[in-house]
């Protein structure tokens, strides 16, 4: 059985030094010892359920083509043509006619990475297409969610993500659908996007409205150390769901058991989902870091098929519940990014409220200096 304990902290735990937050060379840096070897998530798998269907993700600088190839498996590609580097795709979605074409001199690949069409290379000396299939990286599906690895010689998924293989099952997330999506771009540091998620010490300031709904001090967590962390917090007696009123007209997830009613779950995937788990809805935030400084953001919202089919369907009240929440947050993260590059800030103490943020700056300072 799942042990959920309140948050706390190590005996003096502060926050991160000034250059984890403000330097370039260390942003740099993350792209290769984290982004460049980490399972990230890019979207969703019914995004492109059809043979040729295609998205791309832009994942520690490289660019991804990730496609269905003809026997309906995921495979995500480098978007680099093997004859002289050029990029194959720019449009971010779309489908394929059978083939993938480079637009400078037509090289032509198949949906499984293989050289279709080579113009003017029979007869070049030691010239095999064999030789020359599209570069691919990792690719996985985890409750419907896309996650992809451009990293060489990486554990499987499955390994990395073992402890939570398993835990959202309840929710059934590869069977919900989308139902909205909203793009932020945030002028701050990554890390003060999964950090203000991951306490709500800053909620009755931040979100009266929230604290309205779910009690601050309700939070208790499971997932305390490493890679995975998060936990829950409780609805007040008189509330179904975290939406505008506090209430929905939708049930809640058919497979969610009643005790999980009245709980919100919020977890993070380090290093690029924050995925909230609702009585009727889940909610995942994509994030990916653009510059030491700005953090671009999808959010989402994912219904029960059955939920959406209602004529009646509107999913706003949570959607205009968690913008507005959204909003709030991106604002005091990108303050929190003006202060922690001035010369004037230090580490300062964390709270017991702010358990989740030390396991978060732990499992990071450990691969940035392990």
């Amino acid at each position: 059985m799942t042990a959920f304990v309140r948050p706390s902290i190590p005996r003096g735990a502060t926050t991160l030094e000034r250059h984890w937050y403000a330097d370039a060379a260390v942003f740099a840096q993350e792209q290769d010892r984290i982004f460049g070897v980490s399972w990230i998530a890019v979207g969703r798998a019914d995004a492109i359920e059809s043979p040729g269907s295609y998205l791309l993700a832009e994942v520690a600088g490289e660019s991804l083509i990730v496609v269905r190839d003809a026997g309906l498996r995921l495979r995500a590609f480098f978007n680099v043509c093997r004859h002289r580097g050029t990029r194959l795709c720019v449009e971010p979605k779309g489908a394929f006619k059978g083939s993938i074409q480079c637009p400078y001199h037509a090289w032509t690949y198949g949906l499984d990475g293989s050289l279709l069409a080579a113009r003017n290379m029979e007869g070049v000396e030691g010239f095999e297409k064999s030789d020359y299939p599209l570069k691919e990286a990792g690719c996985a599906v985890f409750n419907g969610f896309i996650f992809v690895n451009v990293g060489v010689g990486q554990p499987p998924f499955e390994t990395t993500f073992a402890s939570v293989l398993h835990r959202f099952d309840a929710w059934q997330i590869g069977s919900l659908r989308s139902a909205s999506r909203i793009n932020y771009d945030v002028a701050c540091n990554w890390k003060f996007v999964f950090q203000n998620y991951s306490e709500c010490y800053h909620c009755p300031v931040i979100h009266p409205q929230l604290e309205k709904l779910s009690p601050s001090d309700s939070g208790r967590n499971d997932l305390s150390e490493g890679a995975f962390l998060g936990g829950y917090s409780t609805l007040r007696d008189d509330q179904q769901s975290l939406t505008l009123t506090g209430h929905t007209s939708r049930a809640p997830i058919s497979s969610v058991s009643r005790a999980d009613h009245n709980r919100v779950y919020y977890y993070t995937i380090f290093p690029s989902m924050l995925l909230s788990l609702h009585p009727d809805y889940v909610m995942a935030h994509y994030v990916t870091p653009l510059a030491v400084d700005r953090t671009h953001i999808v959010c989402e919202w994912l219904f029960e098929p059955r939920a959406m089919s209602d004529p009646r369907f509107d999913p706003s009240d949570a959607v205009q519940f968690w913008d507005l929440t959204n909003r709030q947050d991106w604002r005091v993260s990108e303050l929190s990014h003006a202060g922690a590059k001035s010369r004037a800030y230090t580490p300062g103490p964390y709270s017991h409220a702010e358990g989740l943020l030390a396991a978060f700056d732990r499992h990071y300072l450990s691969l940035m200096e392990g």
